[in-house]
């Protein structure tokens, strides 16, 4: 399986989440772009790569078992320490259009399972997301 780079693997998360629906939302996409520039895990990150790494993750997903695919390089790929920040990740962008939809929350599960986060600490992030963007 091909290597890729600890921030490739996180736009990868963020990318497959944005895409679950079948549609990359506008809010989505600022989200991510958002979380590339401002989080400490992006601060030598090259943003201008930012498209093409979306790019490369749509087309892994065309090809057959193409989640599996991006779910095994993003594994290979993070070091435990960031796999709780990838669930974070994906968290914050399937809410960032307020809308999570069905397939956003069964990819999320998948993502828990492949990379081996305990139950009791995905929930303790989603819960800490949630609170993120509760209004009133």
């Amino acid at each position: 399986m091909k290597t890729i780079s600890h921030h490739t693997a996180l736009v990868y998360v963020m990318v497959v989440v944005s895409a679950a629906d079948g549609a990359m939302s506008d809010k989505e996409l600022k989200a991510i772009s958002d979380l590339t520039r401002t989080l400490p895990v992006f601060k030598d990150f090259d943003r201008d790569r930012l498209l093409v790494l979306a790019q490369d993750c749509s087309a892994i997903l065309q090809e057959e078992d193409g989640l599996a695919a991006v779910l095994g390089l993003v594994k290979e790929a993070l070091p435990e320490p960031l796999r709780e920040t990838a669930y974070w990740l994906a968290l914050e962008v399937a809410l960032s259009d307020t809308q999570v939809k069905l397939e956003e929350v069964r990819l999320i599960e998948a993502l828990r399972r492949a990379l081996g986060i305990d139950r009791l600490v995905a929930a303790a992030l989603e819960r800490g997301a949630r609170a993120r963007f509760q209004v009133g």
